[in-house]
Formats: structure tokens, sequence, C-alpha cells
């Protein structure tokens, strides 16, 4: 099987993975691995606008990667991760949003410089 995209993360996306026991991070990576193979929306969905998040159910914990497109390349579309949480509502935090949607701004600015 060809992976749909390929996934970057950010310094606060890596720091999050990081700060999670080596199962649960093995848990979310593998399940990162598996939405870059299939569309699958339990696994990666679209959010609101243009965010998109990685969706992990690990020993009943639900852990969220928030993402965006980059498709500014010629052949390669790249999903940009920028930060997770754990989640504890069925809400996702309004706040956490907008912070992946400044995330996003800051990355297109800083790119086309």
């Amino acid at each position: 099987m060809t992976e749909k995209f390929q996934v970057q993360f950010l310094e606060e996306a890596v720091e999050f993975l990081d700060s999670l026991d080596e199962k649960a991070r093995n848990k979310v990576i593998y399940n990162i691995q598996k939405a870059r193979l299939s569309n699958d929306k339990e696994l990666f969905k679209k959010l609101k606008d243009e965010i998109w998040e990685f969706r992990t159910l690990f020993d009943r914990i639900h852990y969220r990667l928030f993402a965006f497109w980059d498709k500014t390349g010629k052949t390669e579309t790249v999903v940009i991760s920028t930060h997770g949480l754990i989640k504890k509502t069925d809400k996702t935090p309004g706040g956490e949003l907008e912070k992946a949607k400044r995330i996003r701004k800051l990355y297109f600015e800083r790119k086309q410089q």
C-alpha cells in the first residue's frame, strides 16, 4: 500500500509525544502510520476550517494531535502536526483549535519568507 501523505511534527507535537508513556506513544504513532495508508475518519478527521486531528483511543484515554495540510510541494502532500492533548471531554477545546490555526498561519508566513 502506498502512503497518501507524509507527516512532519512541529516541536510542540514532538514534546507532547515525548511526554507520553511508551505504550501510549507507540499506539499514537502506530495510528498515525495507519492513517497515512487509509482514509479512516476514526484515525484522521477534519475538525474545522483547515484543522484536522489524528485520533487515538488507548486504555480508555483519548489522545489528539492537531494538524493541517501543506500541499505547496509539487508531488508530496505533507501533513504538519502542530501539538497534542489528552482529551477529557467530547468537545474539542476551542482554545486548542485556535492555537492550531495560529500555528498554521505562522507556518505558512515563515515558509513564504
